[in-house]
């Protein structure tokens, strides 16, 4: 696929000004034209799976992880100190040359959008796939296409919305407000939603389906405020009858064959990027992310995720309250994959869109089944204030240190001030977005830095 910069084309026409055309070195030996891949079913698959296992995927996920729970009350790091890129989230006073925010949460995003545009483009104009395949392939574009969205217009707010494969078309592109980031997100995910298939392609459930486009759209919609299509996604995904999903005890919650799995990302030894930082090799080691004290003293007594989810070492006399939902640091074969969406949150997504209509009762029955899975007797709420008060911490015992999910329930709620800034004495308010990469404002002019920044 062949990559121009803008850059590139204003250098050639300098040095170049007065040649008619430029020299077409032609495509590598061992690639297609992007026509061309889209023409057999083989390689159009190969080209959405790499989407998967496209380094930029691998690379991202897990800072939109670390760097969202350090900006919260929910995970700490343990060589911020020593590590000035992370340092600056745990401050939240991140800098616009900070390489954490350009490669992990910009650059590598973008890239897998242009992966998925290309998809998109070439599946569509392809009149020789087969139908299914091309469907299913299709959606699994889309739902990339909004999944990356999705966590850019949460840290950096407007962003521009680029729809094209054609890098000299959206080289030079302005931010795009937030409001049409959103609805192209939904507009995406409602795609996806009808070209794919219910059935999980494999054993496991790590390629995207039907039910992980609409858990994903369900959470666009409570993000967005739209409580009722909130409830039809959310529904669409706790009572489907063709793909069993159901909450297991909390120890098997993570397992790769749990139910209660939705989507996960797999790796090739069976363990996790989650794992592999949350946990060490060693039963006493403090691993490089460990859980904010208060949100391992907040649970109620008897909770059986404090039991299984977090665990503590002792060292010089300090606690450190580890994160253990994901048992394996290191294996070579694994039953742990990176679990990217799970049955949980839509019940706490459906509670929480009921309890701003005010459907109290019903609100309260899906907050309870996530209570009842952790040993809990029912909630004492009984207004919409109360209940949307407990969901909101139910969601911060059940989330915690899984993508970013405590730091943008902060913002959507407008609490972030109030909790930020009693943790953090240097918070201010800008600090809520991430800052545009300082070299894509230099590269593209039409950008416009967040305030604060």
């Amino acid at each position: 696929m062949k990559y121009i910069t803008l850059a590139l084309l204003l250098i050639n026409s300098l040095l170049f000004s007065s040649c008619e055309k430029f020299v077409d070195i032609g495509k590598a030996p061992n690639q297609l034209p992007v026509a061309d891949v889209f023409k057999e079913d083989g390689t159009a698959t190969a080209a959405v799976l790499a989407m998967y296992s496209y380094y930029t995927t691998s690379g991202s996920l897990p800072y939109i992880t670390f760097a969202g729970g350090i900006e919260a009350d929910d995970i700490q790091y343990t060589y911020a100190t020593s590590t000035p890129a992370m340092n600056e989230f745990q401050q939240s006073a991140v800098n616009p040359n900070n390489g954490t925010v350009s490669s992990y949460l910009w650059i590598y995003p973008y890239a897998v959008i242009r992966q998925a545009n290309l998809a998109i483009e070439g599946l569509k104009a392809s009149t020789t796939l087969t139908s299914s395949v091309q469907a299913q392939l299709l959606g699994e574009a889309y739902f990339f296409r909004a999944f990356n969205y999705f966590y850019l217009v949460n840290y950096f707010g407007a962003v521009p919305l680029v729809l094209s494969a054609d890098v000299m078309e959206t080289g030079t592109q302005p931010r795009t407000g937030t409001d049409s980031v959103w609805a192209q997100i939904i507009s995406d995910l409602k795609a996806a939603v009808t070209s794919l298939p219910s059935a999980y392609t494999g054993t496991l459930r790590t390629r995207v389906n039907k039910y992980a486009a609409s858990a994903l759209l369900a959470r666009a919609y409570l993000y967005t405020k739209d409580w009722e299509n909130a409830i039809t996604y959310s529904t669409a995904v706790i009572g489907a009858t063709d793909v069993t999903y159901n909450l297991p005890v909390p120890d098997s919650a993570f397992v790769n064959v749990s139910n209660e799995v939705i989507l996960q990302y797999g790796t090739n030894n069976g363990y996790s990027f989650m794992g592999n930082n949350y946990r060490t090799s060693s039963s006493a080691g403090i691993p490089n992310y460990y859980l904010y004290p208060a949100t391992a003293n907040a649970f109620e007594s008897g909770d059986k995720r404090r039991t299984a989810w977090v665990d503590s070492v002792i060292s010089g006399g300090t606690t450190t309250y580890r994160i253990n939902k994901y048992k394996l640091a290191t294996a070579t074969a694994g039953n742990e994959y990176n679990v990217i969406l799970r049955l949980a949150e839509q019940y706490l997504i459906r509670a929480e869109a009921n309890a701003q209509l005010e459907r109290i009762e019903t609100a309260a029955a899906d907050l309870n089944a996530v209570r009842t899975r952790a040993g809990l007797d029912n909630t004492a709420a009984a207004t919409k204030d109360d209940l949307l008060a407990a969901i909101a911490q139910e969601r911060k015992l059940e989330l915690f240190g899984e993508f970013a999910h405590r730091w943008f329930d902060l913002k959507r709620t407008n609490k972030v001030n109030e909790v930020i800034g009693a943790i953090k004495s240097n918070w201010v308010a800008t600090a809520a977005l991430l800052p545009i990469p300082a070299a894509e404002i230099a590269k593209n002019k039409t950008l416009k830095q967040n305030d604060g920044y």
